[in-house]
């Protein structure tokens, strides 16, 4: 879906709705990138080119393309292998980094019940899809620009969801794709390497971008597109429940998160 100024908001149609992720392709004058690029169920590349989004991979000069992960869960990763030959693959940071080189518990798990039926992929069948770790990646300190020419992203740390996730900032378009940082639903900070302490330090410094009218528009990971007021509120929500009951239920959510990825990592490898 093409919302203008050369970013285009796309969608993997064969993973389960309620967790699909949002992938965003932004254009610039000497190169494009891609923010978050899902499960791979497709070749990532194959399908912008086939869109018109990218040239032919045959083309004289092909267009420089970065994919930017914000974090390494196994919905926004770079996980299409063939595809690395057209990416050049980083990570916002270190965490993340060695979670997409070295798998996290997420990765290289099978999670085909999510699926919902088999692409169009001669290669890959439900029965057997499995996500895959990727190389080789590189990291983006925070405070980085990424320049595609004519606009520049500004990389910004912001743990809390993971301890490596990663904000974009498009300061001049006042635009800021959030990934899972920021997304219009329950914020998930029970995983195992989140940290409430870390989020709710993370969602002063978005109600901050706010207060100093650097943000207009949310592009997150999941879910729909959102303004600055609806930013405010959902990170301002999240420091006032923030306290010692949540503290505790997160930590028992974080318990049952690890020992159901036990039981399914030892029933993948049996």
């Amino acid at each position: 879906k093409p919302l203008g100024d050369g970013i285009f908001w796309i969608q993997e149609r064969f993973y389960e709705s309620g967790n699909r992720a949002n992938i965003w392709l932004v254009r610039g004058s000497q190169r494009d990138v891609v923010i978050d690029a899902g499960l791979g169920l497709r070749s990532l590349p194959e399908y912008l080119r086939a869109a018109g989004l990218l040239p032919p991979a045959e083309g004289p000069s092909p267009r420089p393309l970065l994919a930017v992960a914000t974090h390494v869960h196994f919905d926004h990763s770079v996980v299409d292998a063939p595809s690395l030959e057209s990416f050049e693959v980083h990570a916002g940071w270190g965490f993340e980094t060695h979670g997409l080189v070295g798998g996290v518990p997420a990765q290289g798990r099978r999670w085909n019940w999510m699926v919902l039926r088999v692409p169009s992929n001669p290669n890959l069948s439900q029965s057997i899809y499995r996500i895959n770790v990727c190389f080789p990646v590189t990291h983006f300190p925070a405070g980085d620009v990424i320049s595609l020419g004519d606009r520049q992203l500004t990389v910004m740390h912001m743990p809390g969801h993971s301890r490596g996730s990663i904000c974009l900032h498009d300061k001049d378009r006042k635009i800021l794709f959030s990934g899972d940082v920021v997304y219009d639903g329950s914020m998930i900070d029970w995983l195992p390497y989140s940290r409430v302490s870390d989020y709710v330090a993370s969602c002063q410094r978005l109600m901050e971008l706010v207060d100093r009218g650097l943000v207009e528009k949310v592009l997150p990971g999941h879910f729909n597109i959102f303004g600055a007021e609806r930013l405010y509120r959902l990170a301002s929500n999240y420091i006032a429940q923030a306290g010692v009951c949540h503290k505790v239920s997160t930590c028992a959510m974080r318990s049952l998160a690890s020992i159901a990825l036990r039981i399914t990592n030892s029933r993948v490898s049996s």
